[in-house]
């Protein structure tokens, strides 16, 4: 039976568009972090994160408190170390999203992809290598070094003579903006990921450098092996003619210039339509866990203070009575979770009480509780009090004296002022004699005659003719020894 209730309650909160959102967000977290991840070939950060996440969900449905508490302790140590090891990728995403319109795509563009399809292939058959860099979206001045700006338009001579061996710039890399040749002689981040094979050169690793953390283009000229090949996306893929290598330039530009909130390749790709759907099922079930652990109905306790309050003014409590009262809760536990006993009591109303002795009950009415949360059962369930008419007393105020005075002194006199106060009290206390006296007095601190403040200290049920009780004024007479 709880199990439909909770299946029903689950149903009943999908049905939410906020968690419905919420779903298709995590969802998409998860398909962006895998592709990434995937593109950089981090399997094992990949592995720990999903062992990781299936042991939360495991706690979650099992309940088990100590895995609770660490991952609740944790969590944002965690979340700070997953930024610290992402931070590029987060950077890219950001960067990204700032950059919500595309490019204007030149006319001219493909001429232009033409010739230098044509002068890779040029510089293949002369064995003289090179690398062609033809940014995305994403901003690659930072990942670059040294060069010398350029600004020139393309020509297949400028080019073969930039990659010639004796220009100061042909081991560096020329980077392509808007068409024309911006700058030459640049220096590529080299690949961490390990993916190419040591029998690659520098260039081809530097390449797959610039390609793994920006969305550029980099084509590649090998002089040894006389080849072209394109790097894109942490991807390497040889180029078979000048008309491939042509269209793959088109194509980058044409991506690049549409808005950087559309994936047409990923809609073209059947393939990763699993992986989509993998990552909605895994953000259901980690939604799921949640929802059915937050929702699933626990019990708890806590010991709360007691709070008399609204007495009559002729009325006092008489004898030792109850300070706690222990609650036994019910809810679900996300609403158990937030609870904090320093913020919940236990008021009994005395407006209505008279002299003699009654019986207040501990309900749900007494008790100021968070919306969602039931109270079981109290312990104690009810409180027996005992209240008497109060009656006008003058008590004398003692100085309450602790200790002795310093060597070489002895006490001549000690005075309270005011001598006397007016309190109010039930008549069976006053019987029995009632006690003010001060706050203590340690007379070792005493070196001469002073005058101290001090406050009163009463019994309980003993209270002020006024509002609150006055300051008292000690008078320490003292002399030397004689």
């Amino acid at each position: 039976m709880d199990t439909i209730v909770s299946l029903l309650r689950l149903f009943r909160a999908f049905l939410d568009w906020r968690v419905i959102l919420d779903v298709i967000l995590i969802a998409a977290i998860l398909f962006f972090l895998y592709r990434t991840l995937l593109r950089l070939g981090t399997w094992k950060i990949v592995t720990g994160i999903f062992l990781a996440m299936v042991i939360f969900v495991v706690a979650n449905v099992l309940d088990l408190k100590g895995i609770n508490w660490f991952y609740s302790n944790l969590s944002q140590v965690a979340a700070i170390a997953l930024i610290v090891i992402f931070q590029p990728e987060l950077r890219k995403i950001f960067e990204r999203a700032a950059t919500l319109g595309g490019k204007k795509l030149d006319k001219s563009g493909p001429a232009l992809a033409a010739l230098y399809g044509d002068v890779a292939f040029v510089m293949a058959e002369q064995r003289r290598g090179g690398i062609l860099v033809f940014p995305g979206r994403d901003p690659i001045k930072r990942w670059l070094t040294g060069g010398f700006d350029l600004n020139a338009d393309p020509t297949i001579p400028i080019i073969l003579s930039i990659f010639d061996i004796n220009s100061p710039g042909h081991d560096g890399a020329v980077v392509i903006e808007n068409g024309k040749l911006a700058r030459y002689g640049v220096r590529l981040p080299i690949s961490r990921s390990g993916k190419l094979s040591e029998d690659f050169g520098t260039r081809h690793h530097a390449a797959m450098g610039l390609s793994e953390v920006t969305d550029a283009l980099v084509i590649v000229v090998s002089e040894e092996r006389g080849t072209v090949k394109g790097f894109l996306d942490g991807r390497v893929k040889k180029i078979q003619d000048q008309k491939q290598l042509t269209q793959q330039i088109i194509d980058h530009w044409e991506k690049t210039a549409s808005s950087a909130i559309e994936f047409p390749e990923y809609r073209k790709r059947r393939k990763l339509m699993p992986e989509m759907a993998i990552s909605l099922a895994l953000a259901l079930v980690f939604y799921s866990t949640v929802i059915v652990g937050k929702m699933e109905i626990r019990e708890k306790a806590v010991t709360v203070p007691v709070e008399y309050v609204a007495a009559p003014e002729n009325l006092a409590l008489r004898g030792d009575n109850p300070t706690e009262v222990r609650l036994q809760l019910a809810g679900p536990k996300s609403e158990l979770d937030k609870i904090n006993p320093g913020n919940l009591s236990v008021k009994i109303d005395l407006s209505q009480a008279k002299a003699g002795g009654q019986v207040f009950v501990v309900s749900k009415e007494n008790i100021a509780l968070p919306r969602g949360i039931k109270l079981v059962n109290a312990n104690p369930s009810s409180i027996a009090l005992s209240l008497e008419e109060i009656a006008e007393f003058e008590v004398e105020v003692q100085p309450q004296l602790v200790g002795t005075l310093p060597q070489g002194l002895e006490l001549v006199s000690v005075e309270s002022n005011p001598k006397q106060l007016r309190v109010l009290s039930p008549p069976t206390d006053a019987s029995q004699s009632i006690t003010i006296v001060t706050e203590p007095i340690y007379l070792e601190n005493i070196k001469k005659s002073e005058t101290l403040v001090r406050k009163v200290i009463a019994p309980p049920n003993v209270r002020p003719e006024g509002k609150q009780w006055p300051d008292i004024e000690v008078h320490i007479t003292v002399r030397p020894k004689t």
